[in-house]
């Protein structure tokens, strides 16, 4: 029997360090760019509604407000564009600036996955894996792991690997498991290296260092309270 655990799938913040010496100067331009965003916003630019909405979730250079990110990411997701859509998932997903519903981020999640963005078809396997906000479908996680790990997501890599490890929704293969944990190893995912130390202690890598001590279970992604990623504003 395998056992499993993990960690939370976090919102990824968009953090900038200002050197104090520069901060007046900083300051000043941050105060124009984010006026002349939010005039293309208010005109109708879905990438200045993005950013703006970006900024507010972020409180950088503005007050934080979650409910005006909602109002900007939702202008610009119901023009279609997905990386909105993405992140007014997870405004719906972690109850932030509007009340939580999980079926309404999946909606968002999945206009945003069928546009091809990575973070959204993880936090859509996601769903799928834990029967969150749409019936529990191990087959149909496995999908939308695999869209978001060819792009290189470390996060879908490394839920792909436990996938294929455990035979959740695809017939169990060490191989491939293997394969997607070094993919999400290589890009420095703690868990994934976890999950690859595993595999090299049940042997089903040729390994002939000494083998990782105390590595004895398989860790997946799990749904915490507060979950799921958001994308960083456009440069």
């Amino acid at each position: 029997m395998k056992t499993s655990w993990g960690k939370p799938v976090h919102i990824i913040p968009f953090i900038r360090t200002l050197l104090i010496v520069l901060a007046v100067a900083v300051c000043s331009v941050a105060a124009d760019d984010l006026e002349t965003l939010r005039k293309k916003a208010e005109a109708g630019d879905v990438v200045a509604q993005y950013n703006l909405g970006v900024r507010y979730a972020n409180g950088e250079g503005v007050a934080a407000d979650d409910v005006a990110a909602v109002k900007w990411y939702r202008k610009a997701a119901e023009r279609g564009y997905a990386g909105a859509q993405s992140n007014l998932g997870v405004m719906y997903g972690n109850g932030r600036g509007v009340a939580k519903d999980v079926a309404e981020a999946v909606k968002w999640w999945r206009k945003a996955a069928e546009q091809g963005i990575a973070v959204a078809q993880t936090n859509l396997g996601l769903m799928y894996q834990k029967g969150r906000g749409v019936p529990l479908d191990h087959a149909e996680a496995v999908k939308w792991y695999r869209k978001a790990a060819e792009q290189g997501n470390n996060f879908a890599q490394n839920s792909l690997g436990f996938m294929y490890a455990n035979g959740k929704g695809i017939p169990e293969d060490d191989a491939e498991a293997v394969k997607w944990y070094r993919k999400a190893a290589e890009q420095g995912d703690a868990i994934a290296q976890n999950n690859l130390g595993v595999m090299y202690d049940k042997g089903s890598v040729s390994y002939n260092a000494p083998t990782l001590s105390g590595a004895t279970q398989v860790c997946a992604a799990r749904v915490p309270d507060g979950f799921l990623q958001s994308l960083e504003q456009l440069s």
